[in-house]
Order: C-alpha cells, then sequence, then structure tokens
C-alpha cells in the first residue's frame, strides 16, 4: 500500500483492515493518533501525530509495554480490560471511548478507539484530540 493510499479517518468502519496493511509510513500520514501493540501488550507501532502530541520519542515507545510502561493511565477497565476480554473471548472490539489522558502532561480530553479481531498479531488504540 502506498502512502498516498491511506486516506483513513479516525471514525471510518472496517478501519482495522486498513491499518493492519499500512505501512508505517502510510499511518504516518494519519491525523490522529496510532498505537499498535501485540498481545502481550508490547508496543510495535507508533505514528508521528501521536509520538507529536503526546511528546514521546519512537524509542521511548516502542518496543515497551504499553499499559505498564508507555501509558499506565490506560490499564484500566476501560481500555487495557476491554483488550483482554476480547481476547478471551475471541471476539473482535472496535469500541470507541471519550477519555482523559493524564501521563506526563496536564489531563486532554481525547476519544479513544479501541481495534482487535481473533487472530491478529496486532491491536490498536487510536487517539482523536479536538
Amino acid at each position: 500500500m502506498t502512502s498516498h493510499a491511506l486516506a483513513a479517518s479516525y471514525a471510518e468502519p472496517d478501519l482495522l483492515p486498513q491499518l493492519q496493511q499500512a505501512t508505517d509510513a502510510d499511518l504516518d500520514t494519519l491525523d490522529f493518533g496510532v498505537i499498535g501493540f501485540d498481545a502481550e501488550g508490547i508496543v510495535r507501532r507508533y505514528n508521528q501525530f501521536e509520538s507529536r502530541a503526546a511528546g514521546l520519542s519512537p524509542q521511548r515507545v516502542l518496543g515497551h509495554a504499553l499499559f505498564t510502561v508507555v501509558a499506565p493511565c490506560m490499564n484500566n477497565y476501560l481500555v487495557a480490560q476491554r483488550f483482554e476480554d476480547a481476547a478471551a473471548q475471541a471476539v473482535p472490539l472496535d469500541d470507541s471511548i471519550d477519555y482523559v489522558l493524564t501521563l506526563r502532561m496536564r489531563p486532554v480530553k481525547v476519544k479513544l478507539r479501541l481495534l482487535a479481531a481473533p487472530g491478529d498479531a496486532l491491536r490498536y488504540v487510536l487517539v482523536h484530540r479536538g
């Protein structure tokens, strides 16, 4: 997939397959944050939009545990537990929630979209600000 081919919006239905096929360069063209992590919770994908918005470099995020090291403010029943429940039940997850990020910054109201599908290597937290 070429960079110009990913014209995805935050609220687009069927966004997960597009994210799974996108290159890292494709993800960097999006106007919302993308955090992709594996079944162990280790961040494997992190786009430029989220890096700038959160003030965290890819080097501080990639390869680290999302819910305990990178964003412990998401380690709760609203976010982390939904991924665990969906995986345990082998069902797809596509939930959007209003949320307040609090780690290393003043509280910021955002919308989070939680995406996962049984058998997929990566799960995603999308962060929409504004």
